[in-house]
């Protein structure tokens, strides 16, 4: 039995954060961990930012109930669904990403939670577990599933080197050139043909 682990943000639906930065004003925010490896470092200064200014979840999910899946998102993980299970595994928030499940036909999402004060303000964030992508990984395959991961950022590498085979989708130039070894792919039909191709050799 074969399993597919798919990214979230830059995968399926745009970056929340970037999306937040641009409607906001506020540049910093656009820091992902495309930029910045270290996830814990990222929050950090993400809360930060919106304690300074005064930002709490409601603004935030503002903004995502105006975001949608990128183009085609949908059509592709129907037709993957198809052929594979597909979970979705992701370092975004519940609290952030259950919007979006919806459009994208309610896939099985796992991630983590956040902690609002009573104004709304985000105090802190849970994970779930600490490398949890890998993680999951590594218990699908003691479940002897065969898995194939995609993911285009530097906290997907550790999943996609954990995967039977791993696969880079619309990566930055520093994640391509620091991580070889993965293919790359820049639309969903290359994805696709790559998790085939993927498929027929694990």
């Amino acid at each position: 039995m074969q399993l597919v682990c798919l990214d979230l943000e830059g995968v399926l639906v745009p970056e929340i954060w970037i999306e937040f930065a641009e409607r906001t004003g506020i540049p910093e925010l656009r820091r992902t961990t495309r930029d910045e490896p270290d996830y814990d470092k990222l929050m950090r200064y993400r809360l930060d930012i919106l304690a300074e200014r005064k930002l709490g979840l409601p603004d935030i999910q503002d903004v995502i109930t105006g975001m949608g899946p990128m183009a085609g998102a949908r059509e592709f993980l129907d037709g993957l669904r198809q052929q594979f299970q597909v979970i979705i595994l992701s370092d975004t928030f519940y609290e952030f990403a259950m919007p979006l499940m919806k459009p994208l036909g309610m896939p099985t999402l796992f991630c983590h939670k956040l902690e609002a004060d009573a104004r709304g303000i985000l105090v802190n964030y849970h994970l779930r577990m600490p490398n949890q992508k890998k993680e999951a990984v590594q218990r699908f395959k003691e479940l002897n599933f065969k898995v194939i991961a995609a993911g285009d950022s530097y906290n997907d590498t550790a999943m996609l080197g954990e995967a039977h085979a791993g696969i880079l989708f619309h990566p930055p130039q520093n994640v391509i050139d620091e991580f070889p070894q993965f293919p790359v792919t820049k639309s969903y039909a290359e994805l696709k043909a790559e998790i085939l191709k993927a498929s027929a050799r694990i």
